[in-house]
């Protein structure tokens, strides 16, 4: 799959996603869960497999978008090529989503090696008072260290607006260091929005097109905004790189990388909005 072809038709990167997460999980599950030391960290194996896959095509489409930078200079049309670009990404974190939960169900046997430091972050996340009752009761028999109501998040719209754009910084940062090193910040939240949508099924998959829809109102917009600004410092990133920030490009190409980032932020708004006032209703 190259960045040309992602662009015309992006929807086809769902498939994509679904497949090399499905090949992680597969891996781990039936190769690493039979060593007794790397079951242990089977949640960060798959992340990493997942990453593996996908980091060609991340840093050809960061590639594919700086190119654009630098012979595009209306910024209205560098935006709605830069649109082309999300799209499949975000259709790559579906598929992501969509194979992991369905794999959490599928196979419950392996959820304790396959997403046991997915589980405690969730439980970290949403019961943090009983952090010990919630591991056990999702699957994880081991527990160590302690958790404390220092993780718990109110559900008010600043604190859940601050932790998002805390995401988005670091989403730029590693994009912006590691080219395509973005791709391990939105995978670990593919993997832990999964498990959440697993949970939430209660092991049966024929819950799993509701718990999708619970996480993925105000989760579209929300990795949208993360994909937006791992394609700002992905840009910023490769143009060092091809010798790009030099004259007038530069400033085309910083200025480009702003608006990105101002509209990610904006984004993250919105989908703060819709996780207080929207989904606790409509779930």
């Amino acid at each position: 799959m190259n960045p040309k072809r992602a662009e015309r038709r992006p929807w086809e990167m769902f498939f994509i996603g679904a497949f090399y997460a499905s090949i992680s999980i597969l891996l781990v599950s039936f190769v690493f869960a039979k060593d007794s030391v790397l079951n242990q960290f089977g949640g960060i194996l798959v992340i990493l497999f997942t990453i593996i896959c996908s980091l060609p095509f991340m840093y050809y489409i960061i590639k594919f978008e700086e190119g654009k930078d630098v012979v595009i200079t209306n910024n209205g049309r560098l935006l709605k090529e830069h649109s082309k670009a999300i799209q499949a990404l975000m259709w790559l974190f579906i598929g992501f989503v969509v194979a992991f939960s369905f794999w959490y169900l599928v196979l419950p046997n392996y959820t304790e090696i396959n997403f046991n430091a997915q589980i405690k972050v969730f439980c970290a996340i949403n019961s943090p008072n009983n952090y010990e009752t919630c591991i056990q009761q999702n699957g994880i028999s081991a527990v160590t260290g302690d958790i404390t109501g220092s993780f718990a998040k109110d559900k008010l719209l600043i604190n859940i607006f601050a932790n998002n754009i805390y995401v988005l910084i670091f989403t730029i940062l590693f994009s912006l260091i590691f080219g395509a090193g973005a791709m391990f910040i939105l995978a670990w939240n593919a993997s832990v929005i999964a498990a959440a949508i697993g949970i939430f099924s209660k092991g049966n998959v024929i819950n799993l097109p509701l718990g999708l829809a619970r996480y993925m109102i105000h989760g579209v917009p929300e990795i949208g905004a993360y994909f937006i600004g791992a394609l700002a410092g992905g840009i910023i990133s490769v143009a060092v790189i091809r010798k790009d920030l030099q004259g007038e490009r530069k400033w085309r190409i910083l200025e480009d990388s702003l608006i990105l980032v101002i509209g990610a932020v904006l984004i993250l708004v919105l989908a703060a909005i819709m996780e207080v006032y929207i989904t606790p209703k409509l779930f």
